[in-house]
């Protein structure tokens, strides 16, 4: 855990970058303020975006994918949001698509769901079987690319429609044999159901099965970071020092979100931070190489992954997806 955070998150100045002085950032959410958002409101409370002369507002967002095209508008600065949905329009609208600057879920949260004890017993098992997931989910999107890397027929498994909110009811009643999740939330809403999703409960996440692909992360506009690299600098520093702080002290992280929204069931998002950090944020190659970078190869795989679920024109190059030029300095 030392060499962990050491690698990702080096002691940062608290002097404001000369260039990033008094810039205004709208920076959007993916969902609903979760546990997993800590970091982000965090680093405002704590004042570290105003030492690097930024002046952040932040909000709840529509979906991972929205994050993309909510920057894409010029509605919004920057924000946490997909790296896959980065590729489609890098691919196919190069100039306004936004950029990854700071990797945030190195593993995919998408899962195949399935209950204990159940029929499957592995991701072949799925043949001949009713699965439910939401059409436009990318956990169903993802779907066949999955059954390519884990070495079974997508064609012989019957999709079911279903709506995200009745996922693991229906699991749990036996309307479907498995689920297309979003394992953070997924985790969560098992727990509302006053079950266990690690006893009573099996997963299988995409990126386990072999579909060797990135998700979440921190992601610029093309104008922020052209016209003030310096901002985007200072917005990744504090984002990283804010990390560092929840990972070494979690309840300072949920205290901000409870305080931010006091709607929120502290015990639950603890618990959703701790999945996130254990399953999507901590992995061989963050252990290897810190929070925040990415694996180049890995990325150009994943990005001929995308190219060909999508049928994209043209694979971007893996600089137009990431820019490593921002991150923190290791000490």
């Amino acid at each position: 855990m030392k060499r962990l955070l050491t690698a990702a998150f080096a002691v940062i100045s608290m002097t404001a970058s000369a260039g990033a002085a008094d810039i205004p950032i709208k920076f959007t959410l993916d969902w609903k303020i979760q546990g997993v958002h800590s970091w982000f409101y965090l680093a405002k409370e704590k004042g570290y975006f105003a030492a690097e002369g930024l002046d952040v507002t932040i909000d709840q967002g529509e979906g991972s994918a929205a994050t993309v095209t909510r920057i894409m508008s010029g509605a919004y600065d920057a924000g946490f949001g997909d790296m896959n949905a980065i590729i489609q329009n890098a691919a196919t609208n190069p100039d306004e698509a936004p950029v990854m600057v700071y990797q945030i879920y190195n593993q995919p949260p998408f899962a195949v769901l399935t209950k204990a004890g159940g029929k499957v017993e592995s991701l072949s098992g799925l043949e001949g079987l009713k699965v439910g997931g939401p059409a436009g989910s990318a956990s169903t999107k993802l779907f066949p690319a999955l059954a390519e890397a884990a070495g079974f027929d997508a064609a012989k498994v019957e999709i079911i429609n279903v709506a995200p909110n009745l996922q693991e009811q229906m699991l749990i009643q036996d309307q479907v044999d498995a689920s297309l999740v979003f394992n953070v939330t997924s985790y969560l809403n098992i727990l509302g159901q006053n079950m266990d999703p690690d006893e009573d409960f099996k997963w299988f996440p995409y990126g386990e099965a072999g579909l060797d692909i990135y998700s979440n992360g921190v992601m610029v506009s093309p104008k922020l970071l052209n016209d003030h690299p310096d901002a985007v600098k200072g917005l990744v520093s504090a984002i990283a020092k804010a990390m560092a702080d929840v990972i070494a002290n979690p309840a300072e992280g949920i205290d901000i979100i409870v305080k931010t929204e006091p709607l929120s069931n502290g015990a639950l998002e603890m618990k959703r931070m701790e999945f996130a950090l254990n399953n999507l944020i901590y992995s061989d190659e963050t252990k290897a190489n810190g929070i925040g970078t990415v694996d180049p190869e890995r990325l150009t795989r994943s990005i001929a992954v995308i190219q060909k679920l999508y049928d994209l024109p043209n694979a971007p190059e893996a600089s137009a997806v990431f820019n490593d030029g921002f991150l923190p300095a290791t000490q």
